[in-house]
């Protein structure tokens, strides 16, 4: 054998795990066969905006697969009621199994009948994977149980006896509901082999934190960082502009209870400042935005929301004009707009065109200095920083996206990430600027991603300078023309507050969004990012998908998947639905258009599942195996180093050890 020495150090280090001809074998034939079984199914999900019921729900019901999987099985010998009933088991088993104790004579009679169902669905959803994968998915208390259950047939008669008293015993012992519990859990999980988040998990909707609670003990997932998730990562590092804009959006929506109960933030010295400074203020323009008629609440608590809600956007104003007037190569000098506002006349003047301010109040803000903060403001903004800071929560939250996510990923030829690409008008990729070196495309990419980590991370390490540039660099992300997950001429916060004329506040995005329809664009992009594949395609979010209008997710030929349907119930007037969920199984590609949610109350007392309606975007007659997914590459790289193991033992290159298992014994 002719193997260098670097390969053979390699093998050496392979052979610890597989010490003789007969594991390396074992393992050979196992990866051959996991090869061919059937691709797993991916769920692509974007811009959920703390969504929590809407989100969590599509997870259980696995955008309608669940569903689909029940009527398939049971489509000939149960009733759709009993259909129904026995989805909303599997969705919310805890809540549906009070409900059943409630409403049921003989129990007992109904926990056998449910639990041997529950077993020919979970079986199904498992026939996919190997049985070592799913071995490791199942709940450590009843691992043996299920397990046996799931590879012992009732219609076997040798068998039958043998799979009855293993029911009736769990129900004997009381361990039912539990057993019940798992085995639905189990069936979620399996039906979804990986979750793929296309960013903005936060703002807006009320419960971020509970989203990120799920994503956190998710079996599978990843995230491309949105907008709005960096905004939220660069306040967690402690930019004070990104806390503003944090505050100021949740107080909007009247979100205040994620900052104070989900990630423990003092908002009090705000609420105090805020009476104080706009007492005598009506704050009209600042009311916050009630997204469910059942989270209104009453009117001196709303004016209370619009006080603060002032105070820290005006706080905001003057952090950006001091960072953009820190870092004039954003080139941002048109957003230094509070020296452009003549307080006499009660108006401002922005490219060159005058317009009248619909609020003049501006107790703290000072003509002559008007971007310095009083002493006040800036007692506000060291304190939402350390509470930023040292939330525990929070910085869960956040190495959790750090652990799990990037600004883009490819995975089985599909290009993920959020937002945009910086292009030209002529479709070429646009140079940007950072710290006076040229990005593009994927280095672009590269280099944003990184200086994210370093402002989270860089803090105790390496260069200050650096640190503090990446740091500010965050904020920049969120709002800079040439940032990949904003990419818009400006962000109109100001003109939005205080200009009735919509043409002021009006945001023009960049080429990427004109030229994305263009299927010699995509395949640019494609070739960039150095995505390979006969059925490749770019996965966005970012921007909803207006199909009130006629517009469609699928665009360029198929070639690009734009999947923002409105999740978030701020877009759903102007989209007409309630999200998108892209599911990739072994036969292609499927869109699951999604209506609006109702409540969990709801979905379990009357078995109200999400309407939804699934449209094929890709299908093809060839199933996929794991072969053809990024993981089968990688198998069959591990087949031909075991298979050069195996040569090397056979030649005597590497000696052959006796295999002994790994136990607990001292």
């Amino acid at each position: 054998m002719n193997i260098s020495n670097d390969q053979l150090r390699y093998l050496q280090l392979l052979a610890r795990d597989f010490p003789n001809i007969a594991t390396a074998s074992t393992e050979i034939i196992n990866l051959q066969a996991i090869l061919n079984l059937p691709k797993g199914t991916e769920h692509f999900l974007a811009d959920l905006h703390g969504e929590y019921e809407a989100f969590q729900h599509v997870l259980r019901n696995a955008s309608g697969a669940i569903k689909r999987k029940v009527k398939e099985i049971y489509n000939e010998t149960l009733s759709a009621k009993d259909q129904k009933e026995l989805c909303t088991l599997i969705y919310y088993p805890e809540l549906k199994l009070e409900l059943v104790k409630q409403q049921t004579d003989d129990l007992n009679d109904w926990l056998f009948v449910t639990i041997n169902r529950l077993v020919k669905v979970c079986r199904n959803v498992s026939s996919k994977y190997s049985r070592s994968k799913v071995s490791k998915a199942l709940p450590k208390d009843f691992s043996y149980i299920i397990q046996e259950l799931l590879h012992e047939s009732t219609l076997d008669p040798n068998k039958q006896a043998y799979v009855d008293v293993i029911v009736k015993t769990i129900i004997d012992i009381e361990r039912a509901d539990d057993f019940i519990v798992a085995i639905c859990n189990l069936i979620q999980q399996l039906t979804i082999d990986k979750l793929h988040i296309l960013g903005d998990v936060f703002d807006r909707g009320p419960s971020p934190d509970r989203i990120m609670d799920i994503l956190c003990n998710y079996h599978n997932f990843d995230i491309q960082w949105g907008n709005h998730d960096i905004l939220w990562m660069g306040a967690a590092s402690g930019n004070d502009c990104c806390i503003a804009n944090v505050m100021r959006i949740t107080l909007r929506y009247a979100n205040q209870s994620v900052l104070q109960d989900g990630y423990g933030i003092n908002i009090l010295p705000l609420a105090t400042f805020a009476m104080t400074a706009y007492q005598g203020d009506s704050c009209d323009r600042f009311m916050p935005k009630y997204l469910n008629d059942s989270d209104r609440i009453n009117d001196k608590d709303s004016r209370l929301i619009g006080m603060m809600h002032k105070a820290i956007a005006i706080i905001q104003f003057k952090l950006e004009g001091q960072m953009i007037m820190r870092h004039p190569e954003y080139e941002m000098d048109n957003r230094l707009l509070l020296n452009n506002i003549n307080y006499d006349a009660g108006t401002i003047t922005l490219d060159g065109k005058e317009y009248s301010l619909c609020d003049t109040h501006f107790p703290t803000i000072d003509p002559a200095d008007p971007y310095r903060l009083t002493p006040e403001e800036q007692n506000i903004v060291d304190s939402l920083h350390k509470s930023f800071c040292h939330s525990e929560k929070l910085k869960r939250h956040m190495k959790c996206l750090f652990r799990h996510g990037c600004i883009f990923t490819i995975s089985n030829s599909n290009l993920l990430f959020h937002a945009s690409i910086p292009l030209n008008a002529d479709g070429t990729l646009k140079k940007v600027r950072i710290r006076g070196e040229e990005y593009c495309g994927r280095a672009l990419f590269d280099k944003v991603g990184s200086m994210i980590r370093e402002a989270y991370f860089g803090k105790d390490y390496g260069d200050k300078e650096s640190y503090q540039y990446a740091l500010d660099y965050d904020w920049y992300l969120w709002c800079g023309p040439d940032s990949p997950v904003f990419d818009k001429n400006k962000m109109a916060t100001f003109e939005n507050y205080f200009i009735d004329d919509k043409q002021a506040g009006k945001e023009v995005k960049g080429n990427y969004y004109i030229l994305r329809d263009d299927e010699k664009v995509c395949d640019y992009i494609l070739d960039e990012f150095g995505v390979e594949g006969q059925h490749r395609h770019i996965i966005n979010g970012h921007v909803p998908v207006r199909t009130l209008q006629g517009e469609q997710p699928i665009k360029a030929n198929g070639k690009m998947m734009v999947i923002d349907g409105g999740f978030s119930k701020a877009y759903q007037p102007k989209t007409g639905i309630a999200g998108y969920t892209l599911v990739y199984h072994s036969r292609g590609f499927q869109l699951v258009k999604h209506e609006p949610f109702t409540s969990i109350e709801e979905a379990v007392a009357e078995g109200q599942d999400i309407k939804s309606t699934t449209q094929v975007v890709e299908m093809s007659a060839y199933r996929m195996h794991v072969k053809d997914t990024d993981i089968g590459k990688e198998i069959t790289r591990q087949i031909d180093d075991l298979q050069l193991l195996l040569q090397s033992y056979r030649s005597g290159l590497i000696s052959e050890r006796e295999y002994k298992r790994a136990t607990n014994k001292e």
